[in-house]
């Protein structure tokens, strides 16, 4: 293992949930309902295709100039609920592992379909801790296309099979296999069945049990 590359919402921090009051404040506005089961689909993918899905959900027609005006008023909702987010904002156990991770010389990554993600990064402390940032403004192709993770290998200067990616959305976990990685599910096995292990959190998870996956995938 040479290098670690991980999802943004939903693994390192909880902004999924700021998405998901985002994209429901701008259903509201168009006149109708987007609930949590939807928000699903939403997962991982960039913010014109989440908006496609969105509008497609409340069967509203827009024009290319209508799409744009309603992504930035999502998005600047959205990183109004972001601006006060804190280092307190990490998900459990997370600051541990990366620095576990550091300490024994792994690479640190993150592929995100984020525009957002390097200010969310600033807001949580995270930044130094990353070698590298593959986001929103990186990438022409969003999750499930694996090509935020092979930019991140090629940044870091490592092989596809020497990265672990970490992901809580179906479309990661294939982007991720796509590439050539393995993969690590943080949530639910039942959702994330086709990822190499599932965990729950980062809470007690060890770099032993990363290895043991390694030996594994030989």
């Amino acid at each position: 293992m040479h290098a670690f590359l991980f999802d943004l919402d939903g693994v390192l921090v909880d902004t999924a949930r700021f998405h998901f009051l985002a994209w429901q404040r701008l259903a509201h506005q168009l006149g109708f309902e987007f609930t949590e089961t939807q928000n699903e689909a939403l997962k991982g993918i960039s913010r014109m295709d989440s908006l496609e899905i969105v509008l497609k959900t409340g069967g509203i027609q827009a024009t290319n100039e209508e799409k744009l005006r309603y992504a930035e008023e999502k998005n600047a909702y959205y990183l109004r609920l972001c601006s006060e987010m804190t280092p307190a904002d990490v998900l459990p156990g997370v600051l541990n592992f990366i620095r576990q991770a550091r300490e024994r010389g792994i690479l640190i990554g993150l592929g995100s379909a984020s525009k957002n993600a390097g200010t969310i990064l600033d807001h949580v402390g995270l930044r130094p801790y990353f070698d590298t940032i593959v986001d929103g403004n990186r990438v022409r192709k969003s999750k499930p296309d694996p090509e935020v993770f092979q930019i991140g290998a090629a940044d870091l200067g490592v092989l596809p099979g020497s990265a672990v990616v970490f992901e809580d959305a179906v479309a990661g976990v294939e982007a991720a296999k796509r590439a050539g990685m393995k993969v690590v599910g943080i949530g639910d096995p039942a959702i994330l069945k086709e990822a190499d292990r599932v965990f729950p959190n980062f809470e007690g998870l060890s770099l032993t049990q990363l290895e043991e996956l390694a030996a594994e995938t030989k």
